[in-house]
C-alpha cells in the first residue's frame, strides 16, 4: 500500500513534468492582480527553484504551505527577509511562529511591497507633448495574516492561513466635461481577505512525503468597474532525503518536486535540492520549468547554534532573463 501510494504520486509528477516541458505553453497572463502575493519570499524556497511545498517547517512555511508549521520542533521561530525584485521593486517579509503545545502551532506574517518613490503620474494636456506631470504617485501593497497548523496523526498534518491583502495604486483625476464642473479624484485601492490551505502526509517510507497547498483563494476584487481575481495557485509536491536510501543521516540531500497549477498561466514544474553539511552549511539549487524569464536558481544558508537557539542566514540568486537577476536575503532565529 505504501509503495503503491508513492508510485502514484511520483508518476503524477513525472507525467506533469513531461507535459509541461514538451507542450506549447498556453498563456493566460493578465487575468489576476496583486502579483506580489506570488513571490517566493524565502531565499531557501527561491534557491530550491520554488519547490518548497514539502520543505518549510519553520515560519517561512506560512508563505508556501502552512501545514509545514505543524512539523516544526521549535518552540518559537522568527523570520525576516527582503527581495530585491525587478524594476527596482523591493518586497519585505516578517513571520513569527509559536508552538502552543497540544493545541497546535500558530503564526503571524506580513508581506509588503515597496514600489519606490520615483514613479511619476501624468494627465492629458493640450501642450506639444500631449501630457503633463501631476507629481509622484503614492503606491503601496501589503498582506498580513494569521496561521494555524496541527498534526492530526504522526503522519498527517494540516494548516491554514487567513490574510488581509491590500493594494493602493495612487489616484486618478477625471477632467470635467464642462467648465462649470469640478475635477473628480478617485482613489485606486482594493482590499479583502484571502485564504491559504495545505497538507503534508508521510506514508511511512523513510522521509518520503507528499502534500498540497492552495494559495490566494478569494473572491473577485474590483478597480472601478473591472473585476479581477487574485493569483490562485494549486500546488502538489513530493520530497525526500535521498541519503536515507544509503543509511546516511549526517549530511542530508533533500530533493523536492512541485507541480504547480496557477490561475494566470499554464502548468509549471519546480525542482530543487538542498545538501546540508554538519548541520551548519546548506547548498541549494533548483530550476523552474515553463517560465518566460525565470529558470536557474541557487543559494546558500548558514546556521549557528546560540545557547538553546539557532541563528540562520540565507541568500539566493535567481535568473530573470532580460530583467537581470533577483537577490533574496533573510535572517531567522529559533529556540
Amino acid at each position: 500500500m505504501k509503495t503503491s501510494t508513492i508510485m502514484i504520486m511520483v508518476g503524477f509528477i513525472i507525467v506533469s513534468l513531461s507535459q509541461t516541458v514538451c507542450a506549447k505553453p498556453i498563456k493566460k497572463v493578465g487575468q489576476t492582480g496583486l502579483q506580489f502575493l506570488k513571490a517566493d519570499v524565502s531565499p531557501r524556497a527561491s534557491a530550491m527553484g520554488g519547490a518548497y511545498t514539502l520543505i518549510g517547517t519553520d515560519a517561512t512555511a506560512m508563505f508556501s504551505n502552512p501545514a509545514g508549521m505543524a512539523l516544526s520542533e521549535k518552540n518559537l521561530d522568527v523570520y525576516a527577509g527582503q527581495i530585491q525584485w525587478i524594476a527596482d521593486i523591493n518586497y519585505n517579509a516578517l513571520a513569527i511562529m509559536k508552538d502552543v503545545g497540544n493545541f497546535g502551532t500558530i503564526g503571524f506574517s506580513v508581506l509588503s511591497a515597496d514600489y519606490g518613490d520615483d514613479i511619476m503620474g501624468t494627465v492629458v494636456s493640450a501642450n506639444e507633448a500631449g501630457f503633463e506631470d501631476t507629481g509622484l504617485l503614492q503606491l503601496s501593497a501589503y498582506a498580513a495574516g494569521i496561521s494555524y497548523a496541527r498534526s492530526l496523526t504522526n503522519k498527517f498534518s494540516i494548516g491554514g492561513q487567513i490574510r488581509y491583502a491590500s493594494q493602493h495604486l495612487s489616484e486618478n483625476e477625471f477632467l470635467p466635461e464642462s467648465e462649470a464642473a469640478d475635477t473628480t479624484v478617485r482613489e485606486n485601492e482594493v482590499s479583502g481577505l484571502t485564504l491559504d490551505f495545505g497538507t503534508v502526509f508521510y506514508p511511512g517510507f523513510k522521509s518520503f512525503r507528499f502534500g498540497m497547498s492552495i494559495r490566494n483563494f478569494a473572491g473577485d476584487y474590483v478597480y472601478e468597474e473591472e473585476n479581477f481575481s487574485l493569483p490562485l495557485t494549486l500546488t502538489i509536491g513530493v520530497a525526500m532525503n535521498v541519503m536515507d536510501l544509503f543509511g546516511d543521516h549526517n549530511s542530508p540531500l533533500t530533493v523536492s518536486i512541485d507541480a504547480v497549477h496557477p490561475r494566470d498561466y499554464t502548468e509549471r514544474i519546480h525542482i530543487g535540492a538542498e545538501y546540508v553539511l554538519a548541520d551548519m552549511l546548506a547548498l541549494r539549487g533548483g530550476y523552474k520549468f515553463n517560465y518566460d524569464e525565470e529558470g536557474l536558481t541557487f543559494g546558500v544558508g548558514f546556521k549557528q547554534s546560540l545557547g538553546g537557539g539557532a541563528l540562520r542566514l540565507d541568500y539566493s540568486y535567481s535568473e530573470f532573463g532580460v530583467f537581470g537577476m533577483v537577490n533574496r536575503l533573510a535572517a531567522g532565529f529559533s529556540f
